[in-house]
């Protein structure tokens, strides 16, 4: 694959220009905006030292990694109408009895100046469409500089890390897989929905309809992520994988727009349902 055909598939041809902010009143500042050159979107406002990095070098430093690594260019897109882009890389994938995960390693920039070039682990389920983005590793020092594109070989260092911390997360899955929910099964229901929703602890959720300590969009959420969460363990069984499925099947189909406006790597429940994973690791390795 070339770099245009990347850029041309990921909805990712086009570039930025920088241009010099100024008041109102017509006074220069010393800042700087990047704006689309397709449709003169303003993506970010930024020091006049910011160098930005176009998407079309995105493509050539990923096809240099892909070739180093082995791992194929898969997708990509944009968040926020650009000022945040990806393009994946794909990985491993775990087959768990009829169904199968698909790992990816995904690459992200910035225009908004929200995060440096970095890369973490993402993942599909096929049986639901399920996406869940595992970790976001910041390579040190790898700013928005011209000589980016030198640092190939500790980006390719780093994306090997990830490849290894996706095997231990794969490892992990199987073995929710294999931890039975039972006899706690209502205990931990009600902890992943109190980090879910951010629901304090002391809160019993045994009769939440007619709590009067959950405001009724709460309420709401309860029940709409209770439908997802049963879906799922009826498909992966009462476990900790179809536990934490269910959470990933409401994360990723039932949120409104509004709460998951900035998407599942950088939203408030994507951090939440990275927590939860983690916690269930812990308790399954005790």
């Amino acid at each position: 694959m070339e770099k245009n055909q990347i850029l041309e598939n990921t909805g990712l041809d086009w570039t930025v220009r920088s241009s010099k902010v100024v008041t109102e009143c017509g006074y220069p500042t010393d800042k700087i905006a990047m704006v689309r050159n397709d449709n003169n979107k303003v993506l970010g406002v930024h020091s006049s030292g910011y160098v930005p990095y176009q998407n079309g070098q995105l493509a050539e430093l990923l096809l240099r990694v892909s070739s180093l690594t082995g791992l194929d260019i898969h997708t990509g897109g944009e968040f926020g109408e650009g000022k945040k882009v990806f393009i994946q890389l794909k990985s491993n994938d775990l087959k768990l009895g009829r169904d199968k995960i698909e790992g990816f390693v995904t690459g992200i920039n910035s225009f908004d100046g929200s995060t440096s070039l970095a890369f973490g682990n993402s993942n599909l389920t096929i049986s639901c469409q399920n996406t869940f983005f595992a970790a976001m590793r910041n390579l040190d020092k790898v700013r928005h500089t011209k000589n980016m594109t030198n640092r190939v070989d500790e980006i390719c260092k780093g994306i090997d890390l990830l490849v290894e911390a996706e095997k231990i997360m794969f490892n992990d899955i199987k073995q929710m897989s294999e931890t039975p929910l039972k006899p706690n099964f209502n205990k931990l229901r009600d902890n992943v929905s109190k980090r879910l929703f951010d629901i304090d602890m002391d809160i019993s959720l045994k009769n939440y309809n007619n709590s009067e300590e959950l405001s009724s969009t709460k309420k709401n959420k309860l029940s709409r992520f209770y439908i997802d969460l049963n879906g799922e363990m009826q498909e992966k069984g009462e476990n900790l994988w179809g536990l934490f499925s269910g959470v990933t099947k409401y994360t990723t189909h039932s949120l409104s727009k509004n709460d998951n406006s900035e998407n599942k790597m950088f939203g408030t429940y994507g951090k939440r349902e990275r927590v939860i994973f983690n916690d269930m690791v812990s308790l399954m390795k005790g």
